[in-house]
């Protein structure tokens, strides 16, 4: 198994682990049901159109598709970023991008909307809802960047 394949089973797997706990939250929630499990820490079920926060989620119907090609894009993208290699954090971030970016184009294109159930809040404050594929594209995205600062320091010259 090629070094590449290794990072992409690991976004397989992440996207099985999305999927497996997207269905499960189908399975037991109706819409607006809350189940808290910790004093800071909700499941429900909510569904969002558009992006990020959702952006662009009361739009016509259109932003459905734009995204599943945006994410159909980076796949295509980050799968060839791990062909050519690089550090192990590196490809861990893409890995997780990438699992990410598919679990979440798979609830796109069965159900046109992408399911969220995680709800963070405390004292007023709340979050909006993510899910298992938010989470590893959010992790994925802090691993690049601190792969990023690594590698500056590591190619900056010596002191004198």
């Amino acid at each position: 198994m090629t070094a590449a394949s290794r990072w992409i089973a690991v976004a397989v797997a992440i996207v099985i682990v999305d999927q497996l706990a997207k269905f499960v939250v189908l399975a037991a929630f109706r819409p607006g049901d809350e189940l808290p499990l910790l004093p800071f820490l909700s499941l429900v079920l909510t569904f969002n159109k558009g992006a990020a926060f959702s952006f662009l989620a009361e739009a016509d119907g259109w932003q459905r598709w734009l995204f599943a090609a945006i994410a159909v894009s980076a796949a295509g993208l980050i799968v060839w970023l791990l062909r050519r290699g690089g550090s192990r954090l590196y490809c861990a971030g893409l890995a997780l991008i990438l699992g990410g970016a598919v679990g979440n184009l798979i609830d796109r294109l069965w159900l046109g909307e992408v399911v969220d159930f995680v709800l963070v809040h405390w004292r007023g404050w709340t979050y909006p809802a993510f899910n298992v594929a938010d989470s590893a594209i959010t992790i994925g995205a802090i691993l690049l960047i601190v792969d990023s600062f690594r590698q500056r320091r590591a190619d900056a010259p010596a002191p004198r």
